[in-house]
């Protein structure tokens, strides 16, 4: 009997050029699905993922259907190689955009559907993010109560909320530029480490609000199934109900509320003494993460399983 296992999907951030080109090279099935997806966007998906430049691949309009499509791509390359028995898969866990890649591989939603949602979702936040002057930034050694409170101090009316519960002491903040640009050196001045993020704009938080509204109306459109498996929710750090108004309507909040990724590995970490974890490509973000909320948590990386 095959161990129990729980597929983690990463989010935006994990991007890197030559995302994919490996599993493509030792698997038809992801060569195909890159294809796919290539028509369907109506431009070389491949080739942007692959080779670059570095500066488009990182367009928020382009790396979430890129994200979404390597990591379906990654987890059928694995199944093909007998990496990874689906019929093990427990849960699936998949941070922000992510979330799309375990609703799809969990049954709720058709590739080319979850493509199309994806590809609205990245169009959607990038017009969003270039309305607002705004940013990011992660503040390091705090905890939520302190990072409410920075919030507070250095908004001065404006937008600055916690936006990506991460893991243990790794809490990233969402705001107006201005807003950010004061909480750095407040941060500082608490004795925390606060870095500005390099991104389009100020995700999961109100000012996301247009994007969310606009992505409502794209979930309308599809007909979600029940998850054959467990998906975690980021909204909630718990898992999906099986309804698909539920799961639309967390897909909406999700664009303007934190991501709970901690309380997320923490609730699988609960379920899963023994678990086997996997990290589905590109790269080993989750991973790092993992090792933050819980040091003996070994976490497995798609890439480094079909390298071997």
């Amino acid at each position: 009997m095959s161990q129990s296992t729980y597929i983690l999907c990463p989010g935006q951030g994990a991007q890197a050029v030559g995302m994919g080109k490996a599993l493509v090279e030792k698997s038809p099935a992801a060569r195909e699905l890159f294809e796919q997806a290539g028509k369907l966007l109506r431009f070389d998906l491949a080739a942007v993922c692959f080779d670059g430049p570095e500066d488009r691949l990182n367009q928020t309009d382009v790396s979430q259907p890129a994200l979404y499509v390597a990591g379906v791509a990654s987890s059928l390359a694995a199944e093909q190689r007998g990496l990874i028995d689906r019929d093990a898969v427990v849960a699936y866990a998949g941070l922000s955009l992510g979330e799309y890649t375990a609703l799809h591989l969990a049954g709720a939603l058709g590739f080319d559907d979850g493509l199309r949602l994806v590809a609205a979702r990245g169009r959607y936040m990038q017009e969003a993010a270039v309305a607002v002057p705004s940013g990011m930034v992660a503040v390091m050694g705090a905890d939520e109560a302190a990072v409410l409170a920075l919030c507070e101090s250095a908004a001065h009316g404006e937008v600055l909320v916690p936006a990506n519960f991460n893991a243990p002491g790794q809490i990233v903040v969402s705001g107006s530029r201005a807003a950010c640009e004061r909480v750095l050196p407040a941060a500082e001045a608490k004795g925390f480490k606060a870095v500005a993020l390099k991104v389009a704009g100020a995700f999961h938080s109100p000012i996301m609000q247009p994007a969310a509204e606009r992505m409502r109306a794209e979930l309308d459109k599809i007909g979600f199934r029940a998850p054959s498996r467990t998906v975690y929710s980021n909204v909630t750090g718990r898992p999906h109900a099986a309804d698909a108004g539920s799961i639309r309507e967390k897909l909406v909040q999700q664009i303007v509320e934190p991501v709970r990724w901690e309380q997320t590995m923490q609730a699988l970490v609960a379920e899963a003494p023994g678990g086997r974890f996997v990290e589905l490509s590109p790269g080993r973000t989750l991973a790092g993460l993992a090792k933050r909320i819980n040091r003996r948590l070994p976490v497995e990386g798609v890439e480094t399983l079909m390298a071997s």
